[in-house]
């Protein structure tokens, strides 16, 4: 696939796995590889907004450093938050103080950048963007990344918003349908991963108010699986190119364990490294 200035760059989510997407977009920056056009979801959004201000080992601080510093991820958040994560360390203290976010630069970056949400009350997924609003971004991107039955739902816009990944983990066809015909990929699992489609079981109590949203969580794991073999099928034809784990990952969605973490971060750079090389270096 030849990259040029049309192509887009897509970042799946999932979670702590998140951490090879840090490394390939590290690899990025260290090389200057920018696109126009990205569209991010979950955990892709948080790394990729770290891509947009351009702060290279900040995205790994946060998911790597900081997690085996302030144990962001803790029942006992969940109790006092509403959330398995603390929110109020990630999408405050951190990017305001901790971690300090450059809003500047994100905002004047020209590139198109869309995180992908979960509409509650649709059942279908939005495609945000902010250019000036510090608190929007953040509610966007806290939204993009809230995990069903762990996280709380968060407004948008008025509108009650959850985890992108539900309805669109891979928006390769939104990337399209945006006129970049041709995309650089981001995944999170290997070659040839597939969900369990047994059905799901939803909690009787959960969601109630939101019985579209619930019928997009019991179909979840059939369309991400039908996003797979889409992916699988444009890579073969050539319009897109996917950097992805080369085996089998020992992360968890919710991994607290840096060593674990470590390794995968270190292969996502070491592929970026690859791909940069290839594609933009004679």
């Amino acid at each position: 696939m030849t990259i040029n200035n049309n192509t887009g760059l897509v970042l799946e989510g999932g979670g702590m796995r998140g951490v090879f997407t840090c490394g390939v977009l590290d690899a990025f920056m260290r090389h200057g590889v920018k696109f126009n056009y990205i569209v991010a979801v979950s955990a892709g959004a948080c790394n990729g907004l770290s891509y947009m201000s351009n702060q290279p080992g900040r995205a790994r601080k946060s998911n790597i450093d900081f997690l085996e510093r302030y144990k962001y991820i803790s029942i006992r958040h969940l109790l006092t938050q509403g959330s398995l994560l603390d929110q109020k360390l990630l999408y405050d203290t951190l990017p305001h103080k901790l971690l300090p976010f450059d809003f500047d630069a994100c905002f004047s970056n020209p590139a198109e950048f869309e995180m992908v949400t979960t509409n509650c009350l649709t059942g279908c997924a939005c495609y945000l963007s902010e250019r000036s609003d510090i608190g929007r971004l953040l509610d966007i991107v806290r939204a993009s990344s809230s995990l069903p039955y762990v996280c709380k739902t968060v407004n948008v816009d008025g509108t009650p918003m959850l985890d992108g990944g539900i309805v669109d983990s891979i928006p390769v066809r939104r990337a399209m349908e945006r006129g970049h015909a041709n995309n650089v990929v981001v995944l999170t699992r290997p070659s040839g991963f597939r969900l369990s489609e047994k059905k799901n079981k939803l909690p009787p109590l959960a969601y109630r108010r939101y019985p579209r949203l619930r019928t997009a969580l019991s179909r979840r794991n059939k369309v991400y699986n039908d996003q797979l073999e889409m992916v699988d099928e444009l890579e073969l034809v050539g319009t897109i190119t996917c950097i992805r784990p080369t085996g089998r990952i020992n992360v968890d969605r919710m991994e607290r364990n840096p060593a674990k973490l470590i390794p995968l971060y270190d292969e996502g750079y070491a592929l970026g490294e690859m791909f940069c090389k290839e594609h933009y270096q004679s």
